[in-house]
């Protein structure tokens, strides 16, 4: 009797093990079919939506589901883009003699943390790129520092071949100075995301072709999306933009002119992450009346004053980009 009593204790935690190996295993197994199957609305449109537009990624949503499913789900909660419809930006009333001042503020959503920085001389902003064309793209703070910048943030995307990830291969266009360094569709008139600046300092978003920003006097650009918003109207309307939660990168401008500049981390336990729709909604509290989503996820960067101030998500450090809005000592400049 007392040798059955000694082993007791173990076959007890034999099964307490068991069991809790038993419901571990059930919840990897049954999780994603509540995510995906179940009726939780928004969890699912969060979740496929960030599985879909990581194009890494999307064998997840497509291991559940089919593609017509997946587009049900987030399709609704994509921002909708006014200019896709002919509708024009407002001119906004630039010109104005700007001071140098520049403004660093934390950002809390509570399951994510960033920084915006609000320049108030739209001029400044130049588009930076990479030196190293065609073979790779180059982290933000080099970009920065190779200009004689004193701030910046990544801008826009890169699909390189193999997906290596090298940013060697910009998506849509890289203008500077003018001049349209890179442009994917070689001289084609076809209407491309865009996020821009005239000579004046005005914020250029939506689809544009490239001869339509020479007509708008544009200086420096490049191409990505969605407007998140246009003429001080949210894009995004219903749901969470359809993107999922990732680190990010945005930009937008006040009708007086001040530049927007932010970024919200992620992937980490301190900051999850953001929608377009959280991106969007501190834009609209920071009085954007214009402003546009850019590259995030790995590639989200904040430079400023000598060093990076967010945390990017990438295990390296800082990744390397095609290019990054750079904010100049003074109006214009740069190479």
């Amino acid at each position: 009797m007392r040798a059955e009593g000694k082993k007791a204790p173990k076959s007890v935690k034999r099964r307490i093990i068991t069991f809790l190996l038993f419901q571990l295993i059930f919840a990897l197994i049954t999780m994603p079919l509540y995510i995906f199957y179940g009726p939780f609305e928004e969890v699912k449109a969060t979740l496929v939506g960030a599985s879909w537009n990581t194009l890494n990624h999307q064998y997840i949503a497509r291991f559940f589901l089919t593609d017509q499913a997946i587009h049900r789900i987030i399709g609704g909660t994509y921002a909708v883009d006014p200019t896709e419809g002919g509708e024009k930006l407002q001119k906004l009333e630039l010109g104005k003699e700007y001071n140098n001042e520049i403004e660093v503020y934390n950002i809390d959503g509570g399951d994510f943390e960033g920084k915006l920085i609000v320049v108030h001389d739209p001029t400044r902003i130049i588009a930076g790129y990479s030196s190293l064309f065609p073979d790779s793209g180059e982290t933000t703070s080099r970009i920065v520092k190779r200009n004689g910048g004193i701030a910046g943030i990544n801008a826009g995307g890169f699909l390189d071949r193999g997906w290596t990830g090298t940013g060697g291969s910009p998506l849509g266009f890289i203008i500077h100075d003018g001049k349209v360094v890179v442009d994917q569709y070689e001289g084609r008139d076809v209407k491309q995301e865009t996020v821009a600046f005239t000579e004046e300092g005005m914020l250029i978003v939506g689809k544009h072709t490239i001869s339509q920003l020479k007509e708008y006097g544009v200086k420096e650009g490049v191409s990505f999306g969605p407007p998140l918003i246009v003429n001080g109207k949210p894009t995004i309307k219903k749901g969470d933009g359809g993107w999922g939660i990732a680190p990010r990168t945005a930009i937008g401008q006040r009708k007086t002119g001040e530049v927007l500049l932010l970024v919200i981390d992620g992937r980490t336990l301190e900051s999850f992450g953001a929608t377009l729709r959280d991106v969007q909604d501190i834009l609209l509290e920071y009085g954007a009346v214009n402003a546009a989503n850019l590259d995030g996820g790995s590639s989200t960067t904040m430079y400023y004053n000598g060093k990076v101030i967010n945390k990017p998500s990438d295990k390296l450090g800082e990744r390397t980009v095609p290019s990054a809005f750079v904010v100049m000592p003074e109006g214009g400049g740069g190479k």
